[in-house]
């Protein structure tokens, strides 16, 4: 039976030319690149730049993932960008990537679901796709997370990056099997009885201040290989598959350890985790999308396999994604 399947026909990346090395952090704080490795697996980060807003760096991601694909604007109808630093309160930092693309029909809004923003993003735009709304999108994931980052803070400033990554999709008629292109499953979860485990002290409906991020590390991590691997068994479980029949684990790109405690529990071989997190630190809702950047440009990245995607952010938010390329 004919179904509809949302593939990815691009992928594009963007990180800010500035770097923010660990050495550069210890004359800031009181930490060291020892120390910040050994915990984390991060030895730098990128910084945007004072002139750069977040809405930059998802424009210049969303065009390489557009050129990539061989369409044009005129031929994408949604725009949807999942974001936890946007430019501005209102309007939606999407439309401005909307209207700077020279995108003049369909939707464009943003996703707030923090490290998970970009799960949540695809699990949208395929069901946007599938309805027959819409024929094809650009899933940006995009974050300054620079400007909310207490730099005094030495357990969270180390953490975090920015940058920006994107997807096309496009909705395509399939024969409904397994075999077929684009994304199988999608996974969503969330949990707000843990949202003061990680989570900005400020916002306009209650300092009317930006605040900085807070977050307890014991307690997100221990959380985290467990919340983000019963999503991921959900997607297998519909799929009929196994962790063995993964070809790439593009997770999202927070901690060294909890990539490694993940895939261990799932089973999945060190060899097909995708790991970014050394060079970009925690970009939040862009960590996934810039690893699968890496990935394709790589060349490893090969029609037909089977590539999955997971993350957890604040709220708790979590959640997966599982695609045939």
């Amino acid at each position: 039976m004919s179904k509809i399947r949302s593939i990815i026909r691009g992928v594009g990346g963007y990180l800010p030319k500035r770097v923010l090395t660990n050495e550069e952090l210890s004359q800031m704080v009181d930490t060291s690149d020892e120390w910040i490795k050994e915990r984390t697996g991060i030895s730098q980060r990128h910084i945007a730049a004072d002139d750069e807003m977040t809405s930059d760096l998802a424009l210049a991601a969303a065009k390489q993932a557009l050129d990539r694909s061989g369409l044009k604007p005129i031929d994408i109808d949604l725009v949807i960008m999942a974001t936890t630093t946007p430019d501005h309160t209102f309007p939606a930092s999407a439309v401005t990537v909307q209207a700077k693309l020279g995108i003049h029909q369909g939707a464009a809004f943003d996703m707030q679901a923090v490290c998970s923003g970009f799960v949540y993003g695809l699990a949208t735009a395929d069901s946007l796709l599938k309805s027959g709304g819409y024929r094809r999108a650009i899933v940006i994931g995009a974050e300054t997370l620079s400007r909310i980052v207490d730099w005094t803070d030495r357990s969270t400033c180390v953490l975090f990056g920015d940058g920006a990554g994107a997807v096309v999709l496009e909705a395509e008629e399939s024969n409904g099997e397994l075999s077929d292109r684009g994304i199988i499953t999608s996974h969503l979860r969330s949990d707000g009885r843990y949202r003061c485990k990680l989570f900005v002290d400020g916002g306009p409906g209650t300092s009317q201040q930006v605040g900085h991020i807070r977050m307890e590390g014991r307690e997100v991590f221990k959380h985290a290989v467990t919340k983000i691997a019963s999503t991921i068994h959900m997607s297998l479980e519909q799929a009929g598959l196994k962790s063995e029949d993964i070809d790439w684990f593009v997770p999202h790109q927070a901690n060294k350890r909890i990539l490694d405690g993940t895939a261990k529990r799932i089973g999945i071989s060190p060899e097909k985790i995708v790991v970014t997190v050394d060079k970009h630190a925690n970009t939040s809702a862009a960590s996934i999308p810039l690893a699968l950047n890496e990935l394709y440009q790589s060349g490893r990245l090969q029609a037909g396999q089977l590539v999955l995607f997971e993350a957890m952010g604040g709220g708790f938010t979590w959640g997966s994604t599982l695609v045939r390329w």
